[in-house]
């Protein structure tokens, strides 16, 4: 037992320094604040930055992202959270503004023929990527043959096909020939996915993005946060905050004990409708509501029966009140709406009421089209609380009219496999959150089934305008079209929900395309310039801002923060070999103390069988992993991809090949040490797993060690005092602790520490490239949720095993030769209590590393259980197999390890191996 005692004195050291450790983090963190520096903007945005205690005018900004990017290059995805990055990294040719206008962006200016077949774009002098390069013509067409290309994974491609050719007639003017007119060409232009990259860093954009934006990509720490920094050699306006930090908070509890706690200075798109109502009341907070680019629609299938029937339809239409559904699903906010356009756009025509809240109208069109007594149909609904909740809303309007409707509930993959892919529905509600994409109605093959000669040629005619004016009448007209053939029930438009500082300015009310704008924000008392009209308003006023906000100078900014286009931060050495020595460490002792007295052949007997679960299990993973519903490249790729783009992107990641093939690659590269690459973060699994465990195995440790020291005093002193009140309380106790759920508890905990008494974070990880310090200060609170259940079942374990030794022959013989019941507790009843105590600690080991996936996303941590999460709402397969293989590993190798310490603790056991 000495080995035992020694292992867990050290462990007592441990924690008993760790309040030491989070104390000199604070101190840090208050002197970091005073310090002009790189190091301390670092600090102050991973430390704790109370809205209320910060007195200085910042130059640093954190906002808060509900989901985090795959990667970052926006010309193969069209993930909202890598445009929202993105677009202050990257810039096209054009730009659309707050209101959803066309500006001039890398092109000053731009004509067409009069024809509209031919445009020509004009290219600013001077403009130079991140790394330094040169843009010019040549580059421009480069970007743009690449995104129209056969083998092109953009998911604008099809948009594209009708350019006919790119070309560089000078060094700063690009002609586009079409085959046919476009009016759309400068809008399009201005999206994402159609931004001007270099063909030198196009192919590293993914993970380490270089654009010509005012800002520039400096690191990325993957399921944690972003960080950007100013691009001092910008061709605009040069940005106020020298350092802007994307921070990933997954889950809507956690963004508003963020912002309470000074986490982070606000959300653009703040995910909790429920709360803004209390965040109002917040003076240090300013809430505004905006528009987006999110038509929040129900769909119809006019392929299925009755809906094809235009009587039908309108008497959908007439059944469903807007305004009702959005109190109900969005807690009143969202625009009502009567057609498919955004009420931002100049455009825009308010149609909302042209179907109004009628169900005796309802009823009666439904008698005309011969259903008096209505029908049945089914609703299904994607995963976003949106559709969830208007879903409820709508099936019980519709039941009122006689329209029966059974709920369908499915998962994204499943969505875009039944409802978009194969038009397996009736009705679903989903937002179509890509701007002005009124051209999806005349697509032959999309899930809306809709057909219409008339809407076809209106459409034609949009496309061969190129005159704002007579564009902006047509478009009315395409309005009033879809109204009044009621395509779809339109119900609301998605609403922008900001929150953030009081202070902060120069943040976009409304999102006309899909991105967090942060080139014109900046914190009231910086200084404004003499081309911003007006004062700087009240700490509650909201000012939208753009890119076109004027050049200020900061004093105090931080000096030269990295090199353009950094890296992503890595783990310091000492933590890599750690992660990697102390598996092996562990298993070298343990085999050499049992090789002392344990036959070889049990050994590789242990192994042997070791091995061949892990192939056993790596099938079955297999197997389960591959059934699942829905197409990786179809997910990543969006709804407006062309089915050319998913194709490709199939091909790319080798998802057109046999199954079998795919596991015999697979497994061959596993034993390599080779998991493959992420279908989405497009980097190999290794190096994502090698990132979360930096994360979720220091917080298996850390939980258990906190569940070891809790769990043992708690057993000694039940065990001694048997059936006293003190054994009642302490045993209740645990029971109560045993009755906590994870989350609620470490929910409360962030009430507590962080929002309330301001001790720690409400959540991230800063890494541990700073120190083991703060690290293991944003580790402590989750840490705690894990490890008090888990010390609850420990103790009540231990009490059990340790009061039946006491009742043994030897126990007693003990204790009649005068040994006090301490040290029969410590020297007879604790050895023989330790068997089955082992295999629960290896049992909680292995459920704290792979089932801590509920407390990493309420602490917005990093880890693994979040990183499977991810990829399977994602479907990115080979990230499931490969980490679901590694956690299965890792169950079998801690058995081996606690089937070992049987043979050490248990004299039985090794004569018995022996």
């Amino acid at each position: 037992m000495p080995a035992l005692a020694r292992t867990l004195t050290v462990a007592a050291l441990l924690c008993a320094l760790a309040p030491f450790a989070v104390r000199e983090t604070c101190a840090a963190d208050g002197a970091a604040r005073d310090v002009a520096s790189d190091a301390a903007v670092a600090n102050v945005e991973s430390g704790l930055r109370g809205v209320a205690r910060r007195t200085e005018t910042p130059s640093a900004l954190t906002l808060g992202l509900v989901l985090e990017p795959p990667h970052l290059d926006p010309t193969s995805t069209s993930a909202e959270a890598t445009q929202d990055i993105s677009v202050n990294v990257f810039e096209g040719l054009t730009r659309i503004a707050e209101d959803g206008t066309v500006r001039p962006a890398l092109a000053e200016s731009w004509e067409a023929s009069p024809d509209g077949t031919t445009w020509r774009f004009h290219l600013r002098n001077g403009v130079r990527f991140h790394d330094g390069a040169p843009l010019d013509a040549s580059t421009v067409v480069f970007a743009l043959e690449r995104a129209r290309a056969k083998d092109s994974v953009n998911p604008l491609r099809d948009l594209l096909k009708v350019v006919r050719a790119v070309v560089a007639e000078d060094a700063h003017t690009v002609r586009i020939e079409l085959d046919h007119p476009a009016g759309d060409l400068p809008t399009w232009l201005g999206w994402g996915n159609l931004v001007i990259v270099h063909p030198a860093s196009a192919p590293t954009n993914a993970q380490r993005p270089i654009g010509t934006g005012p800002f520039r990509f400096v690191e990325w720490r993957k399921g944690d946060a972003l960080v950007l920094a100013r691009n001092d050699a910008y061709w605009g306006p040069r940005p106020r905050l020298a350092r802007v930090t994307f921070r990933i908070v997954p889950d809507a509890s956690t963004a508003f004990a963020a912002l309470r706690a000074g986490d982070v200075d606000g959300f653009s798109n703040y995910p909790a409708p429920e709360n803004v109502a209390e965040l109002r009341q917040d003076p240090r907070f300013t809430v505004v509501a905006g528009s987006t680019e999110g038509e929040t629609l129900v769909a119809l299938n006019h392929g299925r029966r009755p809906l094809g029937d235009l009587r039908v339809r309108r008497a959908l239409s007439h059944a469903i009140d807007r305004r009702a559904v959005i109190a109900g699903a969005m807690y009143g906010y969202g625009t009502p709406i009567g057609s498919h356009f955004p009420p931002h756009h100049p455009a825009y025509v308010d149609l909302a009421d042209r179907y109004p809240y009628d169900p005796a109208r309802s009823r009666a069109l439904l008698a005309e089209a011969g259903y008096p007594r209505g029908f049945e149909l089914t609703l299904k609904l994607p995963p976003p609380p949106y559709a969830r909740r208007a879903g409820e809303i709508v099936a019980a309007q519709l039941a009122a009219v006689g329209v029966r409707v059974k709920i369908e509930n499915v998962e994204w993959a499943q969505w875009l496999e039944q409802v978009f892919k194969r038009r397996d529905y009736d009705l679903t509600i989903v937002a179509h959150t890509e701007p002005l994409d009124y051209d999806i109605y005349a697509r032959r093959d999309y899930y809306f089934a809709y057909r219409d000669a008339g809407y076809d040629a209106l459409l034609e005619r949009v496309q061969r305008s190129s005159d704002p004016a007579e564009r902006n009448a047509l478009l009315g007209d395409v309005q009033r079209k879809l109204a009044d053939d009621a395509v779809n029930v339109w119900l609301f438009q998605m609403p922008k929900l900001g929150v953030w500082r009081a202070d902060l300015r120069g943040l976009w009310r409304n999102a006309p395309v899909q991105g967090v704008n942060v080139a014109g924000a900046y914190f009231e008392g910086e200084g404004r310039t003499r081309d911003e009209a007006g004062g700087a308003g009240s700490g509650r006023a909201h000012e939208a801002g753009g890119a076109d906000s004027g050049r200020a100078h900061e004093s105090g900014a931080p000096g030269s923060i990295g090199e353009p286009g950094g890296t992503p931060a890595t783990a310091p050495a000492w933590l890599r070999a750690g992660l990697m020595g102390i598996p092996v460490i562990a298993l070298a002792l343990l085999v050499a103390a049992v090789r002392r007295h344990a036959d070889a052949r049990w050994l590789a007997g242990r192994a042997t069988s070791l091995v061949l679960t892990l192939l056993l299990a790596s099938l079955a993973i297999f197997v389960l992993v591959q059934v699942l519903p829905g197409d990786p490249a179809s997910y990543m790729m969006g709804l407006n991809a062309s089915p050319e783009a998913i194709a490709a992107l199939r091909a790319q990641y080798g998802l057109d090949v046999p199954a079998w093939r795919q596991y015999v690659d697979w497994i061959a590269g596993a034993v390599r040490g080779d998991f493959g690459l992420s279908y989405t973060y497009r980097v190999p699994v290794a190096d994502l797993v090698a990132e979360r465990l930096q994360v979720s195995l220091p917080l298996a440790l850390y939980a258990l060690a906190l569940a070891t020291l809790i769990a043992f005093p708690l057993g000694f002193w039940a065990a001694r005092r048997r059936d006293s009140w003190l054994d009642s309380a302490l045993m209740g106790a645990s029971q109560v602790g045993l009755a906590i759920p994870n989350f609620w508890l470490g929910l409360l905990l962030i009430l507590a520490f962080a929002v309330g008494l301001g001790w720690f974070g409400a959540g991230g990880f800063p890494g541990w490239s700073g120190g083991a310090g703060p690290a293991l200060r944003a580790l402590t609170l989750p840490a705690f949720a894990l490890a008090l259940p888990q010390a609850c079942i420990l103790s009540r374990v231990l009490r059990t095993e340790l009061g039946q030794a006491l009742d043994e022959d030897y126990v007693r013989t003990a204790r009649a030769k005068g040994v006090s019941e301490a040290d029969a507790l410590r020297r007879h009843a604790l050895p023989n209590a330790l068997i089955p105590v082992i295999t629960l600690l290896g049992l909680q080991f292995s459920f704290l590393l792979a089932g801590a996936i509920i407390v990493e996303t309420v602490f917005s941590l990093p880890g693994l259980g979040r990183l499977v999460f991810q990829a399977t709402a994602q479907r990115d397969l080979i990230v499931v197999r490969s980490v679901v293989l590694l956690l299965v590993l890792a169950v079998v190798f801690v058995n081996f390890l606690v089937e070992l310490t049987y043979a050490v603790v248990d004299p039985r056991l090794r004569r018995r191996s022996a």
